[in-house]
């Protein structure tokens, strides 16, 4: 076997599936994704956006989203009236929607963005003890976390940075 041959690493695999998810997302300030995973299996995805049947974000759907790319409302403020879901909720949602006991067993989130205090939440009351995220938040309680005893790990984006790379080269035939 060729000594060059790479693969990413497991937390490197999972957070390039949620750079994936985050695709999906139909919010307008912010496109954020997100994968529980446990025993290196993926339990369930979710991306940010309004709920389903509600028009889009992007189509107007969030008039608080509308407001902030207007500039009328700042970054951070008036969260408690967007419409949209968080990536977060979303895949602890899935779970709940498929009956998947996401937090037993040590399930991981993986998450774009270190989750706020409402997702975070929701994560540690259904068990998930590891979050590992690629940004930071402003709105994210890292004492509720050390209390609640969950660990947080911040990948290198340039690592995942570059497993997409190699994903786009061998799509142009450039690898």
């Amino acid at each position: 076997m060729s000594k060059s041959f790479a693969r990413p690493d497991w937390d490197e695999y999972f957070m390039l599936q949620a750079e994936l998810a985050k695709l999906r997302s139909n919010c307008l300030t912010r496109q954020v994704g997100a994968v529980i995973v446990r025993n290196h299996r993926q339990l369930a995805t979710g991306y940010n956006g309004t709920p389903p049947g509600i028009k889009n974000c992007f189509d107007g759907g969030c008039k608080r989203c509308q407001l902030r790319m207007e500039g009328k409302i700042e970054s951070g403020a008036s969260l408690d009236r967007c419409l949209c879901n968080h990536a977060e909720a979303n895949a602890i949602m899935h779970c709940a929607i498929l009956g998947i006991e996401a937090g037993v067993e040590g399930a991981i989130l993986y998450t774009t963005f270190v989750p706020c205090l409402e997702c975070t939440k929701m994560a540690i009351t259904i068990g998930i003890r590891k979050f590992v995220c690629l940004d930071s938040y402003p709105e994210t309680d890292f004492e509720l976390l050390k209390e609640a005893g969950v660990e947080v790990v911040k990948l290198d984006k340039n690592n995942i940075s570059k497993w997409a790379q190699e994903l786009v080269n061998k799509y142009d035939g450039s690898s």
